[in-house]
């Protein structure tokens, strides 16, 4: 409701003031998909500790000497959510209308059938959509301004299905099928396999699960994690287990074996040791195939009953499954699916 204050300026404010995150998100970024680097200069970050603009340089992306900074698709706009045209079309007249009507003000017309109507296109006349007018309103009517923004914080937490069109969908998920299908099971392309199936989980359950990031060190880098995502869910599996079962998973490790006989206790263990009440008790441990599928779910539920975590299996068949529910337009069961697994393990 401020004149001059669009959306350019505010996306400028906000990198401004977010550009030290920024910088280590794209660094995350480009270690994840081997994007080469170099030493630049940046223009000051804000330093919250110390409340001050400090100048830095940092490793990043750059083209033609010109620093590049990524941005997480799950925070970025097209428009942005406060849009006072859009509050002032679907909050401001509809509330004039009802004003108008209730007062029986020279601006209601009434139809044939006794029905009284207030157009909008008179109310816009006598009240046009200015940043002014607007201000004065919200003053007086801060109900409206309160209800607007109740709304977009209950679209907000709708989660979004993946921005990508449904016919690429189907491409890109053939085409990771295709990419697992082509790697040997084996040590000399565990590498092969390990960054393959950080696109596959990324595509999968974006935007439930947010951030990858790769050989994420953890107890002062004695140990690593191959795979870590950040749980971003409002509903859905993984926003189920921690809000309704109570059961912690801010944090969403990946342990990925390209191995040509079946995993056993020592990976399961392995993961199992990942876990901790802030990171998150739940994983996934990906692998080629089960000779025994049954036998490991078991092995799983051991682990759970145990105390010791909840470790969803995720071979290459379950990996073509949901692949294959993209294809066919049905990402939404893919939930269905992840539901069922957790049953599996969390009943035995």
């Amino acid at each position: 409701m401020i004149d001059g204050i669009g959306r350019d300026k505010i996306s400028d404010l906000t990198t401004n003031i977010i550009r030290r995150q920024l910088v280590d998100y794209t660094k995350d970024q480009c270690l994840l998909h081997g994007i080469p680097m170099q030493q630049v200069a940046l223009p000051a970050c804000f330093d919250p500790n110390q409340q001050i603009w400090v100048a830095r340089y940092a490793e990043l992306p750059a083209w033609r000497q010109n620093p590049i900074l990524l941005v997480p698709k799950a925070i970025v706009r097209s428009n942005p959510a406060y849009d006072y045209q859009r509050y002032y079309r679907q909050s401001v007249l509809p509330f004039l209308q009802a004003e108008h009507i209730d007062a029986r003000s020279s601006l209601v017309r009434t139809l044939r059938n006794g029905e009284f109507r207030v157009y909008k296109k008179d109310l816009e006349a006598r009240y046009p959509c200015t940043k002014e007018f607007l201000y004065e309103f919200s003053r007086q009517h801060p109900e409206v301004l309160h209800q607007y923004r109740e709304a977009l914080e209950r679209l907000e937490r709708v989660d979004r299905n993946s921005e990508v069109d449904p016919a690429d969908e189907q491409t890109i998920a053939a085409a990771l099928a295709q990419a697992v299908r082509a790697i040997e099971p084996g040590s000399p392309r565990a590498h092969e396999y390990h960054s393959s199936m950080i696109g596959v989980v990324e595509f999968l359950f974006y935007p439930k699960l947010l951030y990858p990031k790769k050989e994420q060190e953890i107890h002062e880098g004695r140990k690593r994690i191959d795979i870590v995502m950040s749980n971003g869910a409002h509903d859905g599996v993984f926003h189920h287990l921690p809000s309704a079962r109570q059961f912690p998973c801010a944090y969403v490790p990946f342990e990925c074996k390209n191995y040509v006989t079946e995993v056993g206790n020592p990976e399961l263990d392995q993961l199992a040791g990942r876990f901790s009440a802030n990171r998150g008790r739940l994983g996934f441990l990906c692998c080629r195939h089960f000779e025994d599928r049954q036998l490991f779910i078991q092995r799983c539920t051991d682990t759970f009953t145990d105390g010791r975590g909840l470790i969803l299996p995720v071979d290459d068949e379950t990996v073509f499954r949901l692949l294959d529910l993209i294809e066919r337009g049905r990402r939404q069961d893919i939930d269905h699916e992840l539901e069922n697994l957790v049953a599996e393990v969390w009943l035995g």
